[in-house]
């Protein structure tokens, strides 16, 4: 990223553009950090090991190439380690090279939008639509067909083969 490219993504206008973008992309069932389920702070700690609990909960982001789901190539589906609703296939999933599982597109439905100011430049995060479990970020630097990459926070999958 160049200095241009930086200051452009700063611009109030980009901000604005990127929060509405977020926001119309789809409508919450929860409001950021809460559950769309009947889930006390309490009860997603103690169903969640700590590291799912900082990524799911508190939106944090696992080390790169610390998940074993980098390597899984088996047929199968990933499900929302929090609530375990199903986001992406197999056939979905490609390596990015970036350190973390990473998907071309997602089932239908099933993920919610917004932006994050937290890092130096605007991003976009989704969450799962069922519990509002943080997932990752998603870019527009993937491959075809969608030319997107969901990067995603390997504890906050379980993959289920096929």
């Amino acid at each position: 990223m160049n200095r241009r490219h930086l200051f452009a993504c700063l611009s109030p206008w980009t901000l604005t553009t990127l929060s509405d973008k977020a926001s119309a992309a789809s409508t919450p069932l929860a409001a950021p950090g809460e559950s769309a389920l009947p889930v006390t702070d309490a009860q997603w700690r103690a169903r969640l090991n700590p590291q799912q609990y900082e990524v799911l909960r508190r939106q944090g982001t696992e080390r790169p190439f610390s998940s074993a789901l980098n390597q899984e190539k088996r047929p199968g589906t990933y499900h929302c380690a929090g609530c375990q609703a199903p986001l992406f296939t197999s056939a979905m999933k490609y390596d990015s090279g970036t350190g973390w599982p990473s998907f071309h597109s997602a089932l239908p439905g099933v993920l919610d939008t917004r932006a994050d100011f937290k890092s130096v430049y605007p991003r976009i995060e989704y969450h799962c639509r069922h519990c509002d479990g943080h997932q990752g970020h998603v870019f527009n630097d993937g491959p075809p067909p969608s030319g997107k990459r969901y990067c995603n926070n390997g504890v906050a999958l379980r993959f289920v083969p096929a």
